[in-house]
């Protein structure tokens, strides 16, 4: 029988392993599609915006609600992906990592499309005009320059997808140890008479994990701006 402090530590592990992930695939679309917004021009970019920021605005239930619609296995998008590559989302921990992900987009597009933002245009037009393709202006110029953006998109998705609730319990549930992250965990131990305890230490755990992130960001941005400063 698994102890609650077992309990506690397995929900850690979870949530630790569905933030890291979520923030790994999350990064590059996110990349892109703050590009796309801060320096493209085209016909349904305001769409797109509304569309990035829509989870939001929406209750978390809604969007988890959604993503259950769109991605059980009695949906044809969850058919599909379960028979073709046998990925299965609902009730699973990689339906967690969906959630966290499609949760903490918004707030990764936002910091990355600032930073991108913030960089002259002229800098980049420089470069081009000096002969450098495009993909060389932006992964010499553009990349370093906002990579104190990146880190702040990427520490805000992490954060987003350790405290996800709404959207991950009801796209997937609350099953111990295969779906129970850390605030599950919490909300459970919440329902029982007598799980205060239990509950204060897993959101001390909490609090820890979503400091050391912090700080570590902290960190990496001081790297970062002392190496473009010394370029």
């Amino acid at each position: 029988m698994v102890t609650p402090d077992a309990a506690a530590w397995d929900a850690l592990r979870l949530s630790l392993w569905v933030a890291v992930w979520a923030t790994t695939l999350a990064v590059p679309l996110a990349l892109w599609v703050a590009w796309l917004l801060a320096r493209r021009d085209f016909r349904g970019k305001a769409l797109l915006n509304a569309a990035v920021h829509l989870p939001l605005v929406l209750p978390p239930v809604v969007t988890g609600y959604l993503l259950l619609l769109t991605f059980s296995p009695a949906a044809p998008l969850g058919r599909a992906l379960e028979a073709t590559i046998g990925l299965t989302l609902a009730f699973r921990w990689t339906g967690a990592v969906l959630a966290a992900i499609v949760m903490g987009f918004p707030l990764m597009v936002r910091a990355i499309r600032m930073a991108i933002e913030a960089v002259d245009p002229r800098i980049e037009d420089a470069a081009a005009t000096l002969g450098a393709p495009r993909y060389a202006v932006f992964s010499r110029v553009t990349l370093p320059l906002i990579l104190p953006g990146i880190l702040a998109g990427s520490v805000m998705g992490f954060a987003k997808a350790m405290g996800e609730f709404g959207a991950t319990i009801t796209f997937v549930a609350n099953i111990p140890g295969q779906t129970q992250t850390l605030p599950l965990a919490i909300w459970t131990a919440l329902q029982i008479p007598g799980g205060e305890g239990q509950a204060a230490f897993m959101a001390g755990l909490s609090c820890l994990v979503a400091l050391g992130a912090v700080l570590l960001s902290e960190w990496l941005a001081r790297r970062v701006a002392a190496r473009i400063a010394g370029a």
